[in-house]
């Protein structure tokens, strides 16, 4: 089974979709299996990470944000502003898929564990995320 869900990110970093996603693995009736995500962008990536202390999701974006800044003049693909190549590289450095395993319609998530979309760029656009659940 896929379906789709469009994220409409209202600035950069981490935005929770794990109710969501919960959401179509309950609705879906498959008893378990794999669910699979997907997002369909090249600069917004997908992260399994920490959903209880609101911090951690700010220190991981202020620890990628160092690590790949925006203006490097190493950066030739510069058409579509200053955080657009950095926003590539972050993807590239992140994930455009993830794996959580399921049963009896429930993810399989760790207590502490949410799925975040991540946006890289200043001025977000909708991003569809791929969800199929494969048994």
């Amino acid at each position: 089974m896929i379906s789709t869900l469009t994220l409409h990110p209202k600035r950069p970093g981490l935005l929770e979709l794990t109710e969501a996603v919960q959401a179509v693995v309950a609705r879906a009736g498959v008893r378990e299996g794999l669910c699979t995500l997907f997002v369909r962008h090249t600069s917004a990536s997908l992260l399994i990470q920490e959903n209880a202390d609101p911090a951690v999701q700010r220190d991981l974006e202020a620890w990628l944000a160092r690590l790949v800044p925006e203006r490097d003049p190493l950066y030739t693909h510069t058409a579509e502003g200053p955080d657009d190549m950095p926003a590539h590289v972050r993807a590239a450095l992140t994930a455009c898929s993830l794996g959580v395993p399921f049963a009896e319609g429930r993810l399989l998530l760790g207590r502490w564990q949410g799925i975040y979309l991540w946006e890289h760029r200043r001025s977000p656009t909708p991003h569809e995320v791929v969800v199929h659940l494969g048994a």
